[in-house]
């Protein structure tokens, strides 16, 4: 991991809030919450923003950039901070996603760990903020399972 890459922006993205998208990810977190589910403009779950990848590109991703063995890879924790409500159905936010920290540690069973502490910050159509996501991405020093992916 290269540390010149901490806190450096990676190019935004724009993301469209789709109802049919967020009806379908309501279900999927089997929620029955009519917020989620009725009407033309129904508010977003709050983990509705994980679902932010299938809108980047390598460019856009502080992950991908980061050059991990994703055979290795683990998800250590994920926060989603709002700026007020969570967006609703129609909105379209830009996201920027950027590494905010580096640190290793060394492990029970041996071997250094790699933490990656990843941002992504998301604006309105006025530039208003409207949430942030941070992501703890752990790259442990073996294959997670001792198999590989492949």
């Amino acid at each position: 991991m290269d540390a010149s890459a901490v806190g450096v922006p990676c190019e935004p993205f724009t993301m469209v809030v789709e109802v049919g998208k967020v009806r379908e990810f309501a279900r999927s977190v089997n929620s029955a919450n009519p917020a989620y589910l009725e009407g033309w403009a129904p508010v977003s779950p709050p983990t509705f923003l994980a679902t932010a990848s299938y809108w980047m590109g390598p460019q856009n991703s502080p992950m991908l950039q980061a050059d991990l063995n994703l055979e290795r890879v683990l998800n250590g924790a994920q926060e989603f901070i709002f700026h007020g409500p969570p967006p609703r159905a129609g909105a379209r936010l830009t996201g920027t996603g950027r590494i905010d920290r580096v640190y290793q540690k060394t492990g029970r069973r041996g071997g250094v760990m790699t933490f990656l502490e990843v941002v992504y910050e998301y604006a309105g159509e006025a530039g208003d903020p409207v949430a942030e996501v941070r992501s703890t991405v752990i790259e442990t020093a073996n294959a997670v399972a001792g198999e590989s992916l492949r």
